[in-house]
């Protein structure tokens, strides 16, 4: 589990193909402090495990789906990438629910500033318009951020300067596509009134049902 507070922007050294795996090597210094083996660290909101590190690197092993459903495969070295290890218990909850499973890419439709704020709208498809509501929470490319605004076609996120500095985000440009990551809390009461409204369906008694039970 993440909270979308990034820890520090890191570097991408490497990604490596070979027939058996797919490997990236990631340029860190503060992530990988007290990093172990098999420790979660979130790489632009994707949830990585650690299979090998050094003072300044760590090595993740990436599947070939999480390759082709994220903005993975659109890396390559000298990246940059927005890094955050999976919360402490006994840490500060600064952003949100987070759980490093992408839900969505989304493209980079239009970028402008005012004043300080950077605003980044972000194009989605109909079906996403249910987990996004204004002033909700939303990860973009790991970030826990609020939504300023949502349509019908996009949705629009505002920057302040320390995001600016502190992400990737303030470098993204229109055209760029971004891992997308819904409120977990809203996906899951989305899942729980869907099967609540199955199971009504199916326990309500209709004519069809009596004359199949011989009423």
């Amino acid at each position: 589990m993440f909270t979308g507070i990034i820890e520090e922007k890191g570097t991408i050294s490497s990604i490596k193909h070979s027939r058996a795996s797919l490997k990236v090597i990631v340029n860190a210094r503060l992530v990988t402090k007290d990093v172990k083996i098999g420790d979660s660290i979130a790489v632009n909101g994707v949830c990585l495990t650690v299979t090998a590190f050094t003072a300044s690197q760590f090595i993740a092993d990436v599947m070939p789906e999480t390759f082709r459903s994220t903005t993975l495969a659109e890396l390559k070295s000298g990246t940059v990438v927005n890094l955050e290890r999976a919360m402490a218990a006994n840490g500060r909850f600064g952003g949100h629910f987070v759980s490093g499973h992408i839900d969505r890419v989304g493209i980079i439709e239009r970028v402008w500033s005012e004043v300080n704020a950077r605003y980044v709208s972000i194009a989605i498809n109909p079906e996403d318009l249910a987990y996004l509501v204004e002033k909700g929470s939303v990860t973009v490319d790991g970030t826990s951020l609020t939504i300023f605004s949502v349509t019908d076609k996009t949705f629009v996120i505002a920057l302040i300067p320390e995001t600016q500095l502190a992400t990737s985000l303030g470098e993204r440009k229109q055209g760029e596509a971004v891992n997308l990551e819904f409120d977990l809390l809203i996906k899951y009461l989305g899942r729980l009134l869907e099967t609540s409204q199955i199971a009504q369906s199916k326990n309500q008694i209709t004519k069809e049902t009596l004359e199949r039970y011989g009423f």
